[in-house]
């Protein structure tokens, strides 16, 4: 009897899924983690019911204004009109229910790995940056991220110029305190 007992409780101990496995690692999911997160408190300061239904639709909204990284994120999911797959109901009711996002995360990652591949892009500390150190891709990537563009722009200078140009508007933090301008 006691052996029996003994046996079910190992039997019991094995059924369970070890967490150590699953669990997302530290930096893991980055973008899923911090995109999910805002879309839910967007969700509580709004007021919205959390149906499935209204969250797809704020979902949908809210991927339609994504750049870069978390628009990536949204064409995984199929958040977005171009997506190839739709994943939605698995942010969607999750949610509903409140589950916490690093758990939803870590089941997208089960469904699809890409999504917690996705790592923001190091942000460059305009205040203190030397631009003329900066590749063109970089320099390139700071006018994208401002929704500006180059137009006639051959070489480096010229980036560095029309960033110089549009800093006061985009970053005057950054402006006010370079020394260079």
């Amino acid at each position: 009897m006691l052996y029996l007992s003994g046996l079910s409780i190992a039997l019991a101990l094995a059924l369970i899924p070890s967490n150590s496995e699953a669990s997302l690692k530290e930096g893991e999911c980055e973008v899923c983690i911090s995109f999910m997160g805002r879309l839910y408190q967007s969700l509580k300061d709004d007021d919205i019911k959390f149906t499935s239904a209204d969250i797809e639709k704020a979902l949908v909204k809210k991927c339609k204004d994504a750049k870069g990284k978390e628009n990536r994120l949204c064409y995984y999911i199929g958040a977005t009109s171009d997506a190839a797959t739709k994943t939605i109901n698995e942010v969607t009711k999750p949610l509903s229910y409140h589950v916490p996002v690093e758990i939803i995360c870590e089941k997208l990652k089960k469904k699809d790995s890409q999504i917690c591949e996705l790592k923001y892009d190091k942000q460059v500390d305009l205040s203190t940056v030397d631009l003329k150190k900066l590749k063109v891709k970089d320099l390139k990537k700071i006018l994208e991220e401002w929704g500006e563009s180059c137009k006639g722009c051959a070489e480096k200078s010229d980036f560095i110029r029309k960033i110089n140009e549009l800093m006061p508007k985009y970053a005057p933090n950054a402006a006010s305190a370079r020394t260079d301008l």
